[in-house]
């Protein structure tokens, strides 16, 4: 084999490797547009896909429950119907998580609209995200939206928290709670959603 064939050889596989490295980089940026992509189709296959859902229930059940006990305990004080707010509070975790562990409720997370631990709350409707309420201005002459019915999309960061956990984080404004969607590595190029951390 000449010198020539040997660098030709050396420079391939050189190639070969980084492209292979930079695709193992990029994996959780693509799992995530594609899973994007399909809860926002609702297309409920895919979505399986890339979604824990056991785990997901389990962190959606923990993060609302400390979001109640939260707002259970700023009104506890001097308010003699914080117990009843709490015993309200403990009835709703378990239909919330029901709702929000499904593909609507994925798509919900991954649009900037978070479960909120209210009573009754449910993700909105296929097609509906905060970019798409916010971009829909009415016609000449209409009277303008108000804010709460036009919300700006969040601001939206993504990155990794460690070798194998992917990290993408949504905040609405500057002094607004944030919250992230956590994503764990499932083999050498799969990710799946597996958390929602409501405190950022």
């Amino acid at each position: 084999m000449s010198r020539t064939t040997r660098s030709i050889l050396t420079a391939l596989v050189v190639l070969i490797v980084i492209g292979l490295l930079g695709y193992i980089y990029a994996s959780p940026y693509i799992a995530l547009n594609r899973l994007k992509r399909a809860a926002d189709a609702r297309d409920a296959q895919t979505v399986n896909e890339y979604v824990d859902y056991p785990a997901l229930r389990a962190s959606l059940k923990e993060q609302v429950a400390a979001l109640l006990t939260r707002r259970v305990d700023i009104q506890k004080n001097g308010n003699p119907l914080a117990i009843i707010g709490a015993m309200i509070g403990a009835a709703v975790v378990g239909p919330l998580v029901d709702t929000y562990a499904t593909p609507d409720g994925v798509a919900a997370i991954l649009n900037g609209i978070p479960p909120r631990g209210t009573p009754g709350e449910r993700p909105p409707p296929a097609g509906t995200n905060e970019a798409a309420v916010s971009s829909a201005a009415p016609a000449s002459g209409s009277a303008a939206p108000t804010p709460e019915a036009a919300p700006k999309p969040p601001a939206t960061t993504a990155g990794y928290r460690d070798l194998n956990t992917f990290a993408v984080t949504y905040q609405h404004g500057a002094g607004d709670a944030r919250y992230s969607a956590i994503f764990h590595r499932d083999g050498l190029v799969s990710w799946k959603l597996v958390a929602v951390n409501l405190d950022g």
